[in-house]
């Protein structure tokens, strides 16, 4: 493939020419920047070291200045040519992209999708996730991302994802929404704590305990201030014993629980299958060395049990539907315990 660059000459005589050089060209200056060595750049390219001299000597005299210093020794790049260099791989990396965009084109899952999932999803999802997408589409490798929400939803509008799987509400960004599923919370309580020798909670109960919440940043945090407000205010103070303290990870958050430090809530998905098992002592015993007790919370007032609402999310510009859709359909061959979907 054949470049027609414009490079402007210096400022005091405003002249401006036209280079032609081509691909193959700029992929041997790269080459030889790389290696510091001819020899070792023909190789790297797959031929002869007079053809690489050649047409490295061919653009230069074009250019009119010297890329490289040669010596018996070694060869070094010279300041203006380490300039080229770095604009010569970007044009390499930016065909690349040109290739792959039109192989996309033709095979929809050819090719890596990039895939962003937030920090209390990605522990729970994409063990099961990445099994099922290695056997339904091998050719379309996942490239994952895990983030807060607000870095993903920058990332997915630079271009930086494909897509990403979050938990509603976020702010409109003018992007495809596909639901996924609706997962309850559930209470997590030390397993000597006076409720967890009942069948469920109720988020009044809930208000009374030293409540463990994740950092700011993680949008479940918001979630779980959604069920029991009042610890808004405490998350933020420091006097005293806190009736909130916060954590990095929902994992750390977990073992706080387990360490007898407050209760929390917990992503159904976050439930180890042990923990649920039947007789609720043989739960207690099996699930994180029985110091933890999971409880499904209620509402004394009649309503709805709290959940979040998981969806794919990716740009209106992106094409590649058949690899959206096939993503959707290895998240809902995963086992998802306890979960609503929404088909």
């Amino acid at each position: 493939m054949g470049l027609v660059l414009p490079w402007l000459a210096p400022r005091h005589d405003q002249i401006c020419c036209q280079l032609t050089m081509t691909l193959t060209e700029l992929k041997y200056i790269v080459a030889v920047a790389r290696e510091k060595h001819f020899g070792k750049a023909a190789e790297a390219c797959f031929v002869s070291q007079p053809t690489l001299s050649v047409a490295v000597k061919k653009l230069e005299d074009e250019l009119e200045l010297k890329l490289f210093e040669r010596s018996s020794g070694e060869v070094t790049v010279t300041p203006l040519g380490e300039e080229i260099v770095r604009q010569a791989q970007s044009v390499l990396e930016q065909a690349a992209e040109i290739k792959e965009i039109a192989k996309r084109g033709k095979d929809p899952l050819g090719g890596p999708l990039k895939l962003g999932v937030i920090y209390t999803i990605g522990p729970y999802l994409l063990p099961d996730l990445v099994r099922q997408n290695i056997e339904r589409t091998p050719q379309m490798p996942l490239m994952l991302q895990e983030n807060f929400t607000v870095r993903l939803l920058e990332m997915l509008r630079t271009g930086e994802i494909d897509c990403a799987i979050l938990a509603e509400p976020f702010p409109d960004t003018g992007l495809a929404i596909a639901p996924l599923y609706d997962e309850p919370f559930m209470a997590a309580l030390p397993a000597g704590h006076a409720l967890a020798a009942g069948d469920s909670v109720s988020s009044d109960q809930l208000k009374r305990e030293h409540m463990l919440l994740l950092g700011t940043g993680h949008c479940f945090r918001d979630h779980v201030l959604q069920v029991c407000p009042e610890f808004a205010r405490f998350s933020s103070s420091t006097d005293g014993i806190r009736k909130s303290f916060e954590g990095s990870s929902l994992e750390t958050i977990k073992h706080m629980v387990a360490a007898g430090m407050g209760v929390t809530l917990v992503p159904r998905l976050a439930v180890p299958a042990a923990a649920l098992a039947n007789p609720p002592a043989k739960a207690a015993r099996q699930a994180e060395g029985g110091l933890i007790r999971y409880l499904p919370i209620r509402d004394d007032a009649g309503g709805e049990p709290p959940t979040r609402r998981v969806v794919l999310a990716w740009r209106r510009s992106f094409t590649r539907y058949e690899a959206i859709a096939a993503l959707r359909n290895a998240i809902y061959a995963c086992e998802l315990p306890g979960v609503a979907r929404l088909s």
